[in-house]
């Protein structure tokens, strides 16, 4: 029998941390995943996905470059592009996998299954033997998966995931995305970028429904110059295989799919479900041992990812809300030194970055949010447009917003809409994490030109003396 302090169920951003973490602070710790390090995040989202986006953004800079100047015609071999994108993930896996190492972890391949209070198996595929493995601690971060649409199996050839999607041995021509949520939008524009032909299918009437209409139009509107041609307020009904090969995929009205005249339908190579992700709990044992999960199916757990069961807890997608790899890495952070017996923080202010044309990022309070918590607030922006370092970037779409207490001027949040918003966020969510002031910031110095003077200047517009703005 192994045994291990603390017994790590799911590889992904959230388990690996956990793990190392632990190793840290002393512990025995053993890692089990089914496929190896680095979970759906590093193996087949955020890392392919974004080495994919970035080598589209370059190929359509080129491409469109004529007003800088730059004329080229580009071919993109894109079982080459995808290749490259395999080595990177690779390379990271085997970095976190001697991470691991190096700090003590040991690590299992196979899925793992809570038997007992103390007690946990280990089955390598198929029926064959199981390993026991007794803890004191266990950390569960199974992670989630993408949602399947009724009619719409990912078993079926022209059917794809996300994780489909980034290992196509070919660019399809025509191409129809289901879902115009953040991975949606996020692989629609970057096929659109490498030629494809997309059409967006969304029940809802605008894009990326989690963010205001002030960050989401310019990625409607730039994902439209692209090429991008959508579908709001109708839901996919069937597919079917069409005699050249194709397929056919048939939508109807969101609201009200009887009328026959108001049914569409689309011809694809391929289409890509991306409408949600769902928690992995079927494999884990958390019924034996009794952990609670919400009517959604996420495990419930405390702000130091401890569920219902003192020694079990639960980090990553399979908790919740927001399922994100980097609030996950945090929760990992927490959970380990919880178990170890510290008394860390609970996580903190959680940015949100989705990697379109142009980028969005978000932390903290919206101006609405802060109004409803009971604050007076102020506002500040700045649009990219004044800003030299994005015009000469050929970036001229979106802006920076702070929100902040009018009394005090702790700054609450910000969004961003622009390039690099994914970068700048940062800046804000660490004024929110440590209170910092609008003066605060105002008064710091930021290098020249840098996109990061728009969040200086955002909030030199909170407090009224804008320098390269003025109010019209």
């Amino acid at each position: 029998m192994l045994e291990t302090d603390v017994l790590v169920i799911g590889g992904g951003p959230a388990g690996y941390v956990a793990a190392i973490r632990a190793g840290q602070l002393d512990k025995t710790v053993t890692l089990v995943d089914r496929s190896g390090v680095g979970g759906t995040c590093l193996n087949h989202g955020c890392i392919p996905s974004k080495a994919l986006i970035d080598a589209a953004d370059d190929v359509h800079a080129v491409r469109n470059g004529e007003d800088r100047g730059i004329e080229a015609d580009v071919e993109v071999d894109f079982e080459g592009l995808v290749g490259w994108k395999d080595r990177v993930v690779r390379r990271l896996t085997k970095g976190v996998e001697k991470l691991c190492k190096a700090n003590g972890v040991t690590l299992r391949e196979g899925t793992a299954r809570l038997v007992g209070d103390h007690r946990a198996e280990i089955r390598t595929g198929g029926n064959g033997d199981a390993e026991t493995v007794a803890f004191d601690h266990a950390v569960v971060a199974t992670g989630s998966s993408p949602i399947e649409l009724p009619g719409f199996s990912f078993d079926d050839d022209p059917v794809l995931d996300a994780k489909a999607a980034l290992d196509l041995d070919t660019l399809p021509d025509e191409l129809v995305v289901v879902g115009a949520g953040y991975i949606g939008m996020e692989l629609s524009t970057m096929f659109a970028k490498l030629g494809t032909d997309v059409t967006v299918v969304e029940m809802l009437d605008a894009p990326l429904p989690r963010y205001t209409d002030a960050l989401t139009r310019p990625v409607a509107k730039r994902a439209e110059e692209v090429g991008l041609s959508f579908r709001f307020g109708r839901v996919a009904a069937n597919w079917e295989q069409v005699d050249d090969g194709q397929i056919r995929i048939t939508t109807e009205p969101a609201e009200d799919g009887t009328d026959e005249d108001a049914v569409e339908s689309f011809t694809a190579d391929k289409v890509l479900v991306a409408v949600g992700r769902e928690p992995v709990t079927d494999t884990a044992g958390l019924d034996t041992l009794g952990v609670e999960c919400d009517e959604n199916g996420f495990v419930e757990t405390d702000e130091f990812g401890r569920t219902n069961v003192d020694h079990v807890f639960a980090v990553g997608d399979v908790a919740g809300e927001p399922m994100l790899a980097h609030e996950g890495t945090a929760a990992g952070v927490v959970a380990a030194e919880t178990i170890a017996g510290a008394e860390p923080n609970p996580v903190g202010a959680v940015p949100s970055v989705v990697f379109t044309d142009p980028e969005i990022g978000a932390v903290g309070l919206t101006e609405t949010e802060a109004r409803e918590r009971g604050y007076e607030p102020t506002t500040g922006e700045f649009p990219f447009r004044a800003s030299g370092r994005a015009l000469a970037a050929d970036e001229r779409a979106g802006s920076v917003k702070l929100v902040a207490d009018a009394t005090s001027g702790t700054i609450l949040g910000g969004q961003i809409v622009g390039p690099e918003a994914s970068e700048l966020t940062a800046e804000i969510g660490l004024a929110v994490e440590q209170e910092l002031t609008l003066s605060d910031v105002a008064s710091t110095v930021h290098a020249h030109p840098t996109l990061s003077e728009a969040i200086m200047e955002a909030a030199e517009s909170a407090l009224g003396h804008p320098i390269h703005t003025f109010d019209r």
